[in-house]
């Protein structure tokens, strides 16, 4: 049995990942500061895990979730990219300086691994499609550039001292518990939530704009692969599903499953946004056995039907 610290625990990934390690028996503590995480996403499994309530923008506390951990799959971040252009300093405090502290509490716990959640976002609008791991890279706000940094010091705490660190990059994860209602809902929850109250759902730009969406259950596979033996030490890799969907095939795909036909509202583009992504994931299909095993569409209606049972 492993010990896991999984931060961010009480989120929308966070708490999925806490969720399938304490359901195979690992030893699993979640350290959460609540400013976006629910204890009630922990609630169904809480009796099996250790929490503890701390902000990761505090070293000692840090260093306290960290002792006698193994595993460290750091998930607590400032995910908001729209939140990040508006308010710099505290994505960039909560995003590098708190990674930089997690990063050493690891590395002074003697911990065997430690997986960051990073994002495409870091890609921002380089050409080329698919994305790799190693094109070149052009972050576009606040958030894609702690990210980057956040990879850039998972990369030097393995170099120099030995670290095992890996970095995933995230592509647009969706599925049961993200918030609609939050200042970091994603596109699918938001346009569920709307269109469930046969509201018009809100697109900024033409809709053509495309996304790499991958199901949260493939998210929380490739960190336990990550953890691991498996992949090379300081490496970066893409998780994600390795196809394209435009946000107007979202929408109609929501309404599909929800048999309602709520036509979306359209608005200008918002500062920041990438037009077209997806990804290469032929790095953590060799190096981590990473395989998708949740299609869109499957994704799409489980997640519709858990957000249609809480409405």
């Amino acid at each position: 049995m492993g010990a896991y610290l999984v931060t961010g625990g009480a989120g929308f990934i966070g708490s999925h990942i806490a969720e399938t390690l304490a359901g195979r028996g690992e030893r699993v503590r979640v350290l959460d500061n609540f400013s976006s995480g629910k204890k009630e996403n922990l609630s169904p499994f809480l009796a099996r895990i250790e929490l503890v309530e701390g902000d990761i923008r505090n070293l000692e506390t840090c260093r306290s979730a960290a002792a006698g951990m193994e595993h460290v799959i750091h998930q607590a971040a400032f995910v908001s990219v729209p939140r990040s252009v508006a308010e710099p300093r505290l994505n960039n405090d909560v995003n590098i300086t708190g990674t930089m502290n997690m990063l050493l509490a690891a590395r002074d716990a003697g911990a065997r691994s430690f997986v960051f959640a990073s994002s495409s976002a870091v890609y921002g609008d380089a050409p080329g499609l698919p994305k790799r791991e190693d094109q070149e890279i052009r972050p576009l706000s606040p958030y894609a550039v702690s990210k980057l940094a956040g990879e850039n010091y998972c990369r030097i705490f393995h170099s120099l001292y030995g670290l095992k660190t890996t970095a995933l990059r995230y592509f647009n994860v969706f599925g049961p518990r993200q918030d609609p209602g939050s200042h970091y809902a994603a596109v699918i929850p938001r346009f569920i939530g709307r269109i469930l109250r046969d509201e018009p759902p809100m697109i900024y730009g033409d809709g053509e704009q495309s996304r790499d969406f991958i199901y949260v259950a493939d998210i929380v596979e490739a960190n336990i692969l990550a953890s691991g033996p498996g992949g090379a030490a300081g490496a970066v890799y893409n998780i994600a599903c390795g196809k394209s969907t435009t946000v107007n095939v979202l929408a109609a795909g929501i309404n599909a499953a929800l048999k309602k036909r709520v036509e979306p509202v359209y608005e200008a583009e918002r500062p920041g946004d990438v037009r077209h992504s997806f990804a290469d994931i032929s790095a953590a299909r060799k190096a981590l056995m990473f395989r998708p095993r949740v299609s869109f569409g499957e994704g799409l209606e489980l997640t519709v039907g858990w957000f249609r049972d809480r409405n």
